[in-house]
């Protein structure tokens, strides 16, 4: 099944200024000579939700089913999704613990479910090292965050 699918790179990075504070992501996807780049950005939010707000809306692009490496600076997101946690917490009815709840369990779901219709690894890269993808992807976050006027991230303010 895996060498009948096409084979996207996507490279992410959230950016907040402030934690919790105006927030952007950047998302770039290269499929053989095709790039195509996604950003958005919330007046409230966290940093951890760009990180993942960028992942999901690169995976949300893709029209197929495809094996993606997904690169990101990202500790969170990358632990979460490789070692398990997300996977557990939500087993777990979002729960942590028998004490913490999870945070963010809106952005794990929809993440949960779009790493269901695709072959995803996720690939930590050292942020602000000079990789040329994730600092663009940086960039590209940074200015989404500084957008005039920009819309709610509901779940967030809602929390």
């Amino acid at each position: 099944m895996t060498n009948s699918l096409k084979k996207v790179l996507i490279y992410t990075d959230g950016a907040c200024s402030g934690n919790p504070g105006k927030g952007g992501y950047g998302t770039l996807l290269i499929y053989n000579e095709h790039r195509k780049e996604l950003s958005g950005g919330f007046r409230l939010t966290t940093n951890n939700r760009m990180e993942m707000m960028a992942a999901i809306i690169g995976l949300e692009a893709l029209t197929m089913n495809c094996v993606v490496n997904l690169y990101t600076d990202s500790r969170y997101l990358v632990d979460a999704m490789t070692k398990g946690w997300a996977k557990k917490w939500q087993a777990n009815g979002w729960k942590r613990n028998d004490k913490e709840s999870a945070k963010n369990p809106d952005l794990w779901q929809k993440l949960l479910t779009l790493c269901n219709q695709h072959e995803v690894e996720f690939v930590w890269v050292k942020g602000h090292s000079g990789h040329p993808e994730n600092e663009y992807c940086d960039r590209l976050a940074v200015q989404a965050s500084q957008q005039p006027d920009l819309p709610i991230d509901e779940v967030y303010e809602q929390q």
